[in-house]
């Protein structure tokens, strides 16, 4: 059966042409398709329509009306993979040489950040190499090298689309900036300075009624409003959660953000305790190892001398403590302003926030799935979805009132929508998923560890 384009009109009015499942979490990162239901249960056995296998990565898919965009990284190559949409035929491939390695958190990947499409062209961001762009039969259209990066983690923003722009923020410990790149030909159109710290949150579009379309970006305890057709920046808050894995929501005039901060961390007495080899009072390379937290304070903190101190420890650990929880930020008005802040002691959590209507959805480690009412900022329930307890990178999406969770272990969760949101089915993958899966058409397109599935009803 020929699929079916859903014309999904972006929530920012007059941005462009309406999108569908083209970057990071679908129509302006909702993560919500429109359309008929995904089947409830589905496996290689159940409701597969095709299987592809893919080169390893754990960028989420795109979607075009004939094609599925990845990118993968494979013997020191960063691979841009195009499939064909109906059939899962590998179209075409194209490969760039990585011409550095980045240190980065172990759960990042050097193709871990989504794709772009405008539909037919394809944007893909490497943090070991930058920004290129293919055509819709595999050439290369042009290549923009950026970086290298300072970020303890490695870079994880997605590029989104903003008019014939691709935006790109790159939230770093020193040298942040947000920048529009020219979809023609790659060239910069603006860049902007920012001030805050590494963070990974891939941004969103906004457009006012009364001025010009807005970016908005949540970085290291800092929301950030810039123009979208300068880069100027146009306001913002400070009061947000410092550590920014997950990528916000927008809703009319409100935007949620979630993330935390670490009001706990410990003091530096207790990692000298366990990793000071020699007795020195500071830490070496060779004693802390693969710590990205502490690697990331011996190159960039303090006098870079490769050791780390308790000064330098201490300095590090202001920025990590702040609001642990989620936060409501309404729009209108001159100046952004906090509508209601959620409270929550969690740490480590990479799925984005769902809002789906009234309700917002967040996933935690272990399976809890917490619903919170969006207007007022209480939670209505907080449970394990039973069968599906392991981590989550993974963030939820949604489509006729059914909500889509997939876990690390590879075991997918389909929820009943609701405050008093129900458990439908899970089913066993077998295989490891850290991809956001796409939705279009009552069709999920999932990437795993080992391959790019479509399963749909026949």
């Amino acid at each position: 059966m020929k699929p079916i384009v859903l014309l999904l009109p972006l929530l920012v009015p007059g941005l462009g042409l309406a999108e569908e499942w083209t970057r990071f979490r679908g129509p302006n990162g909702s993560g919500i398709a429109s359309g008929p239901a995904f089947p409830s249960r589905f496996s290689r056995q159940q409701n597969m329509l095709w299987r592809a296998a893919a080169r390893p990565g754990k960028s989420s898919p795109v979607l075009t009306e004939k094609h599925v965009f990845l990118t993968g990284f494979a013997e020191n190559k960063l691979f841009t993979q195009c499939f064909d949409r109906t059939t899962g035929r590998l179209v075409w491939e194209a490969a760039e040489e990585r011409p550095r390695d980045e240190p980065g958190n172990a759960l990042n990947h050097p193709a871990a950040i989504t794709p772009v499409t405008d539909g037919e062209n394809v944007y893909v961001f490497f943090k070991d190499y930058g920004l290129l762009s293919y055509g819709p039969a595999g050439q290369l259209r042009w290549k923009t090298p950026l970086g290298p990066f300072a970020n303890s983690m490695g870079l994880g923003a997605s590029p989104i689309l903003s008019g014939d722009t691709v935006i790109v923020v790159a939230d770093q410990l020193e040298g942040s900036f947000i920048a529009a790149f020219d979809t023609r030909n790659g060239e910069t159109r603006w860049r902007t300075n920012r001030e805050e710290g590494e963070s990974w949150a891939t941004p969103v579009l906004y457009q006012p009624s009364d001025g010009p379309a807005r970016i908005l970006t949540t970085g290291r305890s800092l929301f950030g409003v810039h123009s979208a057709a300068d880069g100027k920046r146009l306001g913002g808050m400070d009061g947000i959660s410092p550590a920014t894995v997950a990528s916000p929501v927008v809703d009319g005039d409100v935007l949620y953000q979630f993330g935390y901060g670490d009001d706990s961390a410990p003091p530096f007495s207790t990692r000298l305790e366990k990793l000071d080899k020699d007795g020195d009072g500071r830490l070496s390379a060779a004693e802390f190892g693969n710590d990205a937290f502490l690697r990331s304070i011996a190159r960039y903190g303090g006098d870079r001398d490769g050791f780390v101190t308790a000064g330098e420890w201490d300095e590090r650990r202001k920025t990590v403590l702040g609001h642990n929880g989620v936060t409501a930020v309404g729009l209108e008005g001159a100046e952004p302003r906090a509508r209601w802040k959620l409270k929550k002691s969690v740490t480590g959590v990479i799925p984005s926030p769902l809002l789906y209507d009234g309700i917002l959805y967040i996933v935690r480690n272990g399976g809890i799935l917490m619903s919170i009412d969006a207007a007022e900022g209480k939670i209505r329930k907080e449970a394990r979805v039973e069968g599906a307890l392991g981590g989550f990178s993974a963030s939820p999406v949604a489509a006729a009132g059914h909500i889509l969770l997939v876990s690390e272990d590879g075991h997918a969760a389909v929820v009943k929508a609701g405050a008093e949101w129900e458990s439908i089915a899970v089913n066993d993958l077998d295989e490891a998923v850290f991809a956001t899966p796409a939705l279009s058409d009552g069709k999920i397109f999932l990437r795993t560890s080992e391959a790019l599935y479509c399963f749909g009803a026949r």
